[in-house]
């Protein structure tokens, strides 16, 4: 019978990897970040400068003749409503008359000057 036996010698460990995990410190991900912004940036930039070429004068729009109400003591969308259209759903009117006065909770003051939709106007 015959025995092998190994010395120390005779077995070499493997040479040691260096880590690969990428460790940044505070100044590299500072860079990091202001390489990755810089396409956002040029992004806003194009879109803030070229997105305002669109002219609001409204010289094609039609001239709209508009009603108005003056509000009285005592007045309500509710009456409002009711007086300036008594064929129609009140509810729906006074939609439309908070819509297009930008009311708030349907608060009136008097003589205020509320807008009439023109479906509604006589």
């Amino acid at each position: 019978m015959s025995s092998i036996s190994f010395s120390t010698a005779a077995v070499i460990p493997a040479p040691a990897r260096p880590a690969t995990r990428l460790r940044l410190t505070a100044r590299g991900r500072a860079v990091l970040l202001a390489i990755a912004s810089v396409p956002l940036a040029i992004g806003i930039a194009f879109a803030a400068l070229s997105g305002g070429n669109a002219i609001a004068s409204g010289a094609d729009a039609a001239a709209v003749s508009v009603e108005t109400v003056t509000v009285m003591p005592g007045d309500t969308l509710w009456s409002i409503a009711t007086g300036v259209a008594p064929e129609a759903d009140p509810r729906d009117v006074i939609g439309e008359i908070s819509r297009m006065n930008l009311l708030r909770g349907g608060e009136l003051q008097i003589g205020q000057e509320l807008a009439i939709p023109a479906q509604y106007s006589n």
